[in-house]
């Protein structure tokens, strides 16, 4: 993904979204269409398993709400009509704490309080670039990105509506949300099904 490959010349609306086909998966956006595809790798799945399962056993009971893709997230324009809306993403993992953006079971409509993605060869600059840029802009307090081939995670967090420098954490370290600080998740932990890193790579 992070290729454009549907084109409308005054761009797409999640009118047009709803319309394609159910087999395929699509992000979009500010109207520009994105193929989910080819399939995440293993590895992808194990560790967005794997951050899911402590998420979700964290958050069991509590009223904020983890969700993993596909899960589609509604960025609106200020103002724009759901119908209007050009950006749907549908981040590895969201969590949602205010329960209006979730009232009609489509997703969510607004920001998401924390999105983790874990990059593919096929995304990493897309990731890193426009969906940073995206999710400051729209104000996601918190965003992780998971690096594979590196056994790293990259956090920015929201300071005056714009995210600093990432703070990186490696396999000996351990890290939480600021909003959940008592979440704690040990790094290695989170590549504990994939093999060891190559020492000659």
């Amino acid at each position: 993904m992070g290729q454009a490959l549907r084109h409308h010349a005054s761009g797409f609306t999640y009118a047009d979204y709803l319309g394609w086909p159910a087999g395929e998966r699509w992000e979009m956006i500010e109207g520009q269409a994105y193929a989910m595809s080819p399939a995440p790798s293993n590895f992808h799945q194990l560790i967005v398993g794997e951050l899911f399962s402590r998420i979700h056993q964290y958050f069991r009971g509590k009223s904020c709400r983890p969700f993993v893709a596909p899960f589609d997230v509604r960025l609106p324009r200020a103002g724009a009509a759901n119908h209007e809306v050009d950006t749907v993403v549908q981040p590895d993992i969201s969590l949602v704490c205010d329960p209006d953006k979730l009232k009609d079971n489509h997703g969510c409509l607004g920001a998401p309080d924390w999105v983790i993605e874990v990059l593919s060869p096929s995304t990493a600059v897309h990731d890193q670039r426009t969906k940073r840029a995206l999710y400051e802009r729209h104000g996601v307090a918190e965003y992780w990105l998971v690096h594979p081939s590196d056994r790293a995670v990259s956090i920015y967090r929201l300071d005056n509506k714009a995210y600093g420098k990432p703070l990186v954490f490696g396999m000996e370290d351990v890290c939480s949300p600021l909003a959940f600080a008592d979440l704690v998740i040990a790094v290695a932990d989170i590549f504990c099904d994939l093999p060891p890193l190559d020492p000659n790579d």
